[in-house]
């Protein structure tokens, strides 16, 4: 399965950072938008030192033949269950390079969570259903969140120097850039250059089946 992602190198319109003094310490509210809407399923984090979160645990559930959420941010170290909450099997792999596994045809829950250890984002999907598509943002910060359909996000952090990166499946790369955080609340917007949205293949995929059956009832007849 191969998913084709085009879109401009992204430029900022960064918003000016208002502080609040005298909180212990520091959040970011980032408010993200393409220049006509807010950008949702955005995934922003601050960087500073690598760590890991060994121990800690994820959902990526399957329901109505749907990736729940499409996008899941991570830490490394973090394991991540598929549950199957559908009626019909699903065979959930990923080819990306941190983290390629295979979850054979299965309903419910497979016994054993799937480790991720590696940064980067991983590219899901179902070996029988090919518009399901997710994708697991797997990062070396606690620092980071996911925004919603407002496009805004909230990441608490230390006070202290960071580098940003917001990532959006339909970005060529990832946003960076430097940022200093001092204590209490900053706030910032960014203006990000998004490629076109995939094409809705759940809805070709079920008209070609509707199709497919309305030939042969009509060979029966």
């Amino acid at each position: 399965m191969r998913h084709h992602f085009s879109a401009a190198l992204c430029a900022a319109a960064l918003g000016a950072a208002s502080m609040m003094p005298g909180a212990r310490a520091a959040e970011l509210v980032l408010t993200l938008g393409d220049g006509t809407r807010p950008v949702a399923d955005a995934v922003a984090s601050l960087h500073a030192d690598a760590r890991e979160a060994p121990g800690a645990t994820a959902v990526m559930d399957q329901r109505d033949s749907t990736f729940v959420p499409g996008v899941l941010p991570v830490q490394v170290g973090t394991a991540v269950s598929f549950p199957n909450s559908d009626q019909v099997q699903h065979q959930v792999y990923s080819f990306s390079t941190p983290k390629p596994f295979e979850l054979p045809l299965y309903a419910g829950t497979p016994r054993a969570p799937i480790l991720f250890d590696q940064p980067g984002v991983v590219v899901v999907g179902c070996n029988i259903h090919d518009w399901m598509i997710g994708y697991i943002v797997v990062l070396d910060t606690p620092h980071f969140g996911k925004s919603g359909a407002g496009g805004e996000v909230r990441v608490k952090a230390p006070p202290g120097r960071y580098t940003l990166r917001v990532w959006h499946p339909r970005l060529d790369a990832p946003v960076e850039r430097p940022l200093e955080l001092g204590e209490g609340r900053a706030t910032l917007a960014m203006t990000l250059a998004l490629g076109p949205p995939p094409p809705d293949r759940r809805s070709s995929d079920r008209l070609r089946a509707l199709q497919d059956r309305l030939r042969s009832l009509r060979r029966e007849d």
